[in-house]
């Protein structure tokens, strides 16, 4: 295997200084194209590759992004992944994912970790756990030492930094209009997120909308968890024990399970029952029979709105520049668990 060249190793190889090369290296007008050409050449012979990590000893900027996220086997997550990993590739920065797995310990450590001259800022989504204490103090610490933060989905309204969310009430709300249009009366609420703020916004939407309508709230038919245990016996205890006609679920998990629990009861859908999800993962909505409408949160344009919004902050001249909280408005995208009866 070759040894890599340094920087170091070059400049005495040439007889030139260490900034020559790094200039060199890096296109500066500064140096003649006769010297550029000679020391690319020599680079490139010695298996010389930048520390794209390391720190430029300019303008002190790594280009690089720090994505934390919850759950990597979540679809929304990974389609969020991907649109921040688009525009950061469009605008020449690297990213590093980090997973949470829901621990605010493992979320503190990776920041603290990171943060110490490996990357330029952070685009995220709150751990359940942080969330679930009310406890952002490790975010604040991270801003309050010049590192920029974007959270996006799960957010911290403690904590002053851009954020990128979509309109979880009014998608709950107008989605539960929806069914209730359809005819439904009885509709269940099936929630395992309960404990996050995107869960109790859909929640409070939902409620509204029966409000809205004059439907008196039945606590048989509302399961709101922060658990997924036990959870296909709780949601089957609801379809044994009451008269439902419509669903609206909280989550993918909550989603898919509505549905072939549904199914193995005996409802027919959407003629005895319809079901409208959070749920937008090709096996969740597409994949399923029959198909599952969904309110599809557009994770991908979450994405980029928020790679967008952190690197115009890390670019530009101005110091003070006002927070934004970007609202993406999600779509219902009607299939077979909810057509007009």
């Amino acid at each position: 295997m070759k040894v890599k060249a340094t920087l170091k190793q070059i400049a005495k190889e040439l007889n030139v200084s260490v900034s020559t090369v790094s200039k060199a290296l890096n296109d500066s007008p500064e140096i003649s194209d006769q010297t550029k050409i000679k020391i690319k050449e020599y680079a490139k012979l010695k298996n010389y590759k930048p520390n794209v990590i390391g720190l430029n000893l300019k303008n002190r900027k790594t280009k690089t992004i720090g994505v934390i996220i919850p759950n990597i086997l979540n679809s929304f997550f990974a389609k969020v992944f991907s649109g921040i990993e688009k525009v950061a590739d469009e605008k020449g920065y690297n990213v590093i994912m980090c997973i949470s797995n829901e621990s605010m310990d493992k979320e503190a450590h990776t920041l603290e970790m990171l943060s110490n001259g490996t990357i330029d800022g952070f685009i995220l989504s709150v751990s359940e756990e942080a969330q679930k204490l009310q406890d952002y103090s490790h975010f604040k610490e991270i801003i309050n030492d010049g590192t920029p933060i974007v959270m996006f989905d799960r957010i911290a309204d403690g904590v002053e930094c851009d954020k990128v969310i979509v309109d979880d009430f009014d998608s709950a709300l107008n989605s539960t209009q929806r069914l209730i249009d359809l005819g439904c009366n009885n509709i269940a609420l099936l929630s395992s997120v309960d404990n996050l703020s995107v869960g109790k916004l859909r929640a409070d939407g939902y409620l509204k909308a029966l409000e809205d309508n004059n439907i008196p709230i039945n606590e048989n038919i509302i399961l709101r968890t922060d658990s997924e245990e036990d959870l296909k016996n709780r949601i089957e205890a609801i379809f044994n024990n009451n008269a439902i006609d419509g669903v609206l679920a909280l989550d993918e998990n909550d989603s898919v399970a509505a549905l072939k629990i549904g199914l193995k009861k005996g409802f027919k859908i959407p003629e005895e029952l319809s079901i409208i999800g959070f749920a937008d993962g090709i096996l969740a909505s597409r994949r399923l029979t029959p198909s599952l409408t969904t309110i599809s949160q557009h994770g991908v344009e979450i994405g980029e709105v928020a790679a967008k919004l952190l690197i115009d902050r890390l670019e530009s001249k101005e110091v003070n520049i006002p927070y934004e909280t970007v609202v993406i408005k999600t779509k219902l995208k009607e299939r077979e668990s909810s057509r007009v009866r």
